[in-house]
């Protein structure tokens, strides 16, 4: 498939190094080593860190003619990380990915290009310049579907934004506890998580959603088939990234027309080798994936 994917590209500040990442970068990265072909939209400033991004990406053949220098400092997330691994996200903004801007020529070379998929998430979007890019990339083509990664982080999302977003999605990804704050900010009364998907995609038409629960695997509902899966434990050494793995697995899988419960276990195991292994963006390998055992 050929995948658009435009967001946050940032440097995640942990208390003893620096990882890559940005979850739309994430995303990108694994898609393509699960052999897709992937553009991906965003801004480093001119410093050392838009430098090492440059280099990074290209190091993992990821394209990089639509990563643009601009005068910002490029992104920063300092991650704290609780006794299971679990990461807690302080952004810093301004920041370079904000300040992404497309011309005419690259809007028509985006169109000749006829992407698949656009992926996206929700703290890129807050900016209303770069909510109009979207609108504009979506209106231009026509033909993709598009992922949305609700993906909240604290102090960049609002209701309103959301609610904007979602009917703009053909599949939405999030976890449990997204699904406990999209039902405090909209309340559909959905009383498990099956009811919560079949509802909101019976709202908004969606051709699939899916539901990440962290150690207990994910649910999904695809084409109005609906199974819960179980996921495989591993020694985490963090989970950041894990979920950005999970969202690349779970399109993968609908691309290549698998059942629910097959697409979901598929997801739950990359997204766990994912989470064993140190940063969001760490090689595996299928054979990896295959190995996993509950």
């Amino acid at each position: 498939m050929r995948i658009l994917s435009i967001g946050e590209v940032l440097w995640d500040v942990f208390p003893d190094r620096e990882k890559l990442g940005g979850a739309p970068f994430n995303f990108c990265y694994h898609a393509h080593r699960l052999g897709h072909e992937v553009l991906f939209l965003s801004a480093v400033g001119e410093d050392r860190r838009g430098d090492a991004v440059l280099a990074q990406a290209g190091s993992m053949r990821l394209r990089t003619d639509f990563i643009r220098r601009v005068q910002a400092p490029t992104g920063v997330v300092t991650v704290a990380l609780d006794a299971a691994g679990k990461p807690t996200f302080t952004i810093h903004r301004p920041a370079a990915y904000d300040l992404l801007r497309l011309s005419e020529s690259d809007f028509a070379a985006i169109t000749e290009w006829r992407p698949d998929w656009i992926a996206f998430g929700t703290l890129h979007q807050m900016d209303p310049s770069i909510r109009a890019l979207l609108q504009r990339l979506i209106d231009d083509n026509p033909q993709a579907r598009r992922l949305y990664d609700i993906n909240l982080r604290k102090e960049s999302y609002t209701p309103e934004l959301i609610a904007g977003l979602l009917p703009q999605a053909n599949v939405v990804k999030l976890n449990d506890d997204e699904v406990v704050e999209m039902e405090r900010m909209f309340g559909s009364g959905a009383s498990s998580i099956e009811s919560f998907c079949r509802s909101w995609s019976a709202r908004y038409n969606w051709d699939a959603v899916c539901v990440t629960l962290g150690a207990n695997g994910c649910a999904v509902l695809v084409g109005g088939e609906f199974a819960e899966v179980p996921g495989y434990k591993v020694k985490v050494v963090d989970t950041v990234g894990s979920g950005d793995a999970f969202t690349a697995a779970f399109l993968h899988g609908m691309g290549e027309k698998w059942p629910a419960g097959r697409i979901g276990d598929f997801a739950n195991r990359l997204g766990a080798l994912v989470a064993s292994r140190a940063g969001g963006v760490p090689e595996w390998t299928l054979e990896e994936c295959a190995a996993l055992v509950r």
